[in-house]
């Protein structure tokens, strides 16, 4: 391994980056191995490392202190610290009289880093990741029920017609486009699935997905509920009302998600969720999630993956099955709220409740908080075999021989 000492500004960001303190990154571009080793608890206290973490850099430093370790550990092996392996001075064959106080001297003080210093930077926390995937399920199918209630106060087509959109004058309307919206959608998740599984830290990006995506339903669910829109067009056939029976509300509303609520399943034949678009939201956020956390050289991959999603956007509009308005808003909320919390959850300073964090006055603050508190820094871009399939693997290379009993 190359010495600390004689480390570049590039070495020292490898190192903060296999270290998982990426966030200190822009702070010490500039800074060189000896220049990282003179790093003490006051420089912290200081711009532009004060305004990084909020916890005075303890974690850096601890880690510092262990890199410390290393560096005189790997000194005391090549031999420029053992015994004075430069020999005697002056060539004396006796040692000088002072030759113990000269030892003591020079003895080195090294503290031993606490338990805490081993803690991973990224525990698994399956039961958070848990908690957030029932919080999307409870959230999906709250939306489905008050799509249901929603169905109800459609106006008749006939008495209200739809509203003027700028996009419906400029395009007619392309039966089959929704189709392709909701199979390029189905791709998109199909993808994220099989990247999220092959992901090293699938149990925090699982979670930040679940809770992310069951967030915007959850907002889904009060925009058409508190404001029912007429159908965007007059192809629109909608299922007949129950006017109160709730055994068929609940019938319709599991065949709904029994089919995920696609059109293209012939699962989803209510009328009134147009404020705003779930399939916007879907088609946006898988592809947020798959550039976020796929290597920046699967530049391909990423084009492909965002041509998808636009693609099954402008199908939304040219089939004439969402108002331009609700594209507009669901991409809006979906974006923001995708980024607010990925900065969140990157700055160790914004985790902690404070008056100059206007993040933590947000709502569900809390459950950011205990979703993110033993999170690290950014979370590298690292794949692995699911544990199955390695084992598996394992297994594979195993030899068995025959054993003569006597």
């Amino acid at each position: 391994m190359k010495k600390v000492a004689a480390w570049s500004a590039e070495d020292v960001y490898d190192w903060l980056s296999k270290e998982g303190m990426l966030e200190y990154i822009d702070a010490l571009r500039q800074t060189d191995g000896p220049g990282l080793l003179r790093l003490n608890e006051a420089d912290f206290h200081r711009p532009s490392l004060s305004l990084v973490s909020s916890d005075g850099g303890q974690q850096l430093l601890e880690r510092l202190e262990t890199l410390r370790i290393e560096t005189h550990i790997e000194d005391h092996k090549n031999g420029h610290a053992n015994g004075h392996a430069g020999g005697l001075p002056n060539g004396t064959s006796k040692p000088q009289r002072n030759g113990m106080k000269d030892y003591r001297m020079e003895m080195v003080h090294i503290p031993i880093p606490t338990k805490e210093t081993t803690r991973p930077s990224f525990p698994t926390e399956w039961g958070k990741t848990g908690i957030a995937f029932a919080y999307a399920v409870v959230c999906f199918v709250t939306t489905t029920i008050v799509i249901s209630v929603v169905h109800e106060r459609v106006p008749p087509k006939e008495h209200t017609p739809p509203l003027p959109d700028k996009f419906f004058d400029l395009f007619n309307r392309v039966e089959w486009a929704f189709s392709i919206c909701e199979i390029n959608g189905m791709l998109l998740v199909g993808l994220w699935l099989i990247q999220w599984i092959l992901l090293k830290h699938r149990s925090i990006i699982g979670r930040r997905f679940f809770f992310i995506v069951g967030t915007l339903y959850l907002y889904r669910c009060i925009t058409m509920y508190i404001t029912t829109l007429p159908v965007p067009g007059m192809h629109f056939k909608c299922s007949p009302k129950l006017l109160g029976n709730w055994e068929a509300q609940m019938r319709r509303i599991m065949k709904m998600i029994a089919g995920g609520g696609l059109s293209i399943t012939g699962s989803h034949t209510m009328c009134g969720d147009y404020l705003y678009s779930g399939h916007t939201v879907m088609l946006t956020l898988t592809y947020l999630f798959i550039k976020e956390y796929s290597p920046k050289r699967f530049w391909w991959y990423h084009w492909f993956c965002w041509s998808l999603s636009a693609v099954g956007i402008f199908c939304i509009l040219l089939a004439h099955d969402h108002y331009t308005v609700d594209v507009v808003v669901a991409y809006f909320i979906t974006t923001r709220l995708f980024w607010w919390y990925h900065t969140m959850a990157n700055q160790q300073s914004l985790k902690e409740t404070s008056q100059s964090n206007p993040f933590s006055r947000v709502w569900w603050y809390r459950l950011f908080q205990f979703s993110e508190e033993n999170v690290s820094g950014m979370v590298p871009r690292n794949y692995q075999l699911p544990l199955s399939w390695r084992s598996l693997q394992w297994s594979r290379g195993v030899k068995y021989s025959k054993l003569e009993v006597q």
